[in-house]
């Protein structure tokens, strides 16, 4: 029986977060969907049901990528492509296009799925995993996603990359080994404690005190400004740089989202003209008792409408 077309809408929270794990952009990844779901409809009257919608619309969405990685650069994070610098560090400028990009959480993560069902999956959109996954040749990123995230069994995925399946277990065996090489530390469940560090962070932040802001960060924290390929490394680097060439932050007010997994806000910078503009998304991640990593990213015009963050904060 041919499901009905209202069906493929039910499955596009899952198939967008697939496409993004694949890609690495949110951008790209909506125009993903939009293809898979044109591509879906098409073939509608040809699915036979000897799998469900959903792996069918996979195997459709993971083509459509496939597809669109043999065009186009692996997309990385500031961290991924040089050594950490300081506040006296040259800003180098790289197009959008270069770089990993957030989602947000509220269209890859259904808001009626269990708590376990939502932790998993914010796990598995983390900025550091998406951007490991970038390492992988693509076929290798898509058997690895089909495994470890959508649990097929090696036939499934074998058939999904018409492949064989001893060579859909060596592409996942090298896809393993090459992402233990990259050492992602995996996400913990906010615990009340980091609520409130997140809480402190805000305060310190808007407040611009700089001393108490950077009390907050871990020890080897994790500071970029992407499209810039600068990063730091470690607290003393981030305050010099707050109170040298970012102290155009100060005065800054900060609204809350969630971005690929984690803690993110909207962050607004004080107008001359009156009230408050778009500045940058900052993704933050806790670790322990302290933050971990601490990304701005600058491309406010792509990024606020998907977010759904106001254009601009009164005064």
């Amino acid at each position: 029986m041919t499901p009905p077309v209202a069906e493929l809408e039910d499955h596009r929270a899952e198939i967008m977060a697939h496409c993004y794990r694949m890609l690495g952009s949110v951008v790209d990844a909506d125009d993903a969907v939009q293809e898979t779901m044109i591509r879906a409809w098409r073939g509608l009257s040809k699915f036979d049901g000897r799998s469900s919608l959903g792996t069918w619309l996979y195997r459709i969405a993971t083509n459509v990528c496939l597809d669109e990685i043999g065009k186009r650069k692996r997309r990385a994070r500031p961290i991924d492509e040089s050594e950490p610098g300081t506040k006296d560090s040259p800003l180098t400028e790289h197009p959008r296009s270069h770089w990993i990009e957030p989602v947000p959480d509220a269209q890859v993560v259904p808001q009626d799925a269990d708590p376990e069902r939502r932790f998993a999956l914010r796990q598995s959109i983390r900025l550091a995993f998406v951007a490991a996954l970038q390492h992988l040749p693509p076929k290798q990123r898509a058997a690895l996603l089909m495994r470890e995230v959508l649990d097929w069994s090696a036939a499934e995925i074998a058939e999904a990359l018409e492949t064989t399946v001893p060579a859909a277990n060596s592409a996942l065996q090298r896809a393993r080994a090459t992402l233990a090489e990259r050492d992602v530390v995996e996400l913990e469940p906010l615990t009340g404690a980091q609520q409130e560090l997140i809480q402190k962070y805000v305060d310190a932040f808007e407040r611009y005190d700089v001393d108490a802001l950077t009390s907050l960060l871990h020890h080897d924290v994790a500071f970029s400004m992407p499209p810039y390929s600068l990063w730091l490394r470690g607290p003393e680097h981030v305050h010099g740089f707050l109170l040298g060439p970012g102290i155009g932050c100060r005065g800054s007010r900060l609204v809350p989202t969630a971005a690929s997994g984690a803690p993110a806000f909207g962050q607004y910078h004080e107008d001359p003209n009156g009230g408050y503009k778009p500045w940058g998304l900052v993704v933050i991640e806790p670790r322990g008792d302290r933050i971990a990593s601490w990304t701005t990213f600058l491309d406010t015009e792509t990024l606020f409408p998907r977010f759904g963050l106001p254009p601009r904060l009164p005064d």
